[in-house]
């Protein structure tokens, strides 16, 4: 007789099909991605996108999650800074796409949307 297993845990971090959908053109234009998602203010405390490796990650971050993403061949990972981490270790974050300017930084940014969290306790 088999033990009875426990359902599978919901991942830590889920996209928005408008993510995706975005994460697709940006790969596209710039090749493997990254997320960054820091405990800062203002811009700093939306998920920034990068290249992969453009935004340099230590011994002060966490890697929360490796994405799949439909149409793109490598997982996207995403960082957060450790001790934004320690704050929603008990939150699912789903990344999603609003309309307007984000940081500059952010690859996004030209697009006019910028990528948001939305959060659920687990």
């Amino acid at each position: 007789m088999s033990e009875p297993t426990e359902p599978a845990a919901p991942p830590s971090v889920q996209l928005t099909s408008a993510a995706a959908e975005l994460l697709r053109t940006l790969r596209a234009r710039h090749g493997p991605l990254m997320f960054h998602q820091s405990g800062g203010c203002c811009d700093g405390s939306a998920p920034m996108c990068y290249p992969e490796g453009e935004f340099r990650t230590g011994g002060s971050d966490v890697l929360l999650a490796s994405l799949a993403v439909d149409g793109v061949n490598e997982h996207v990972p995403f960082w957060i800074s450790a001790s934004q981490y320690e704050v929603w270790r008990h939150t699912r974050l789903i990344v999603d796409v609003v309309e307007g300017r984000g940081s500059g930084f952010s690859l996004e940014a030209p697009e006019g949307v910028r990528f948001l969290i939305r959060s659920r306790l687990i």
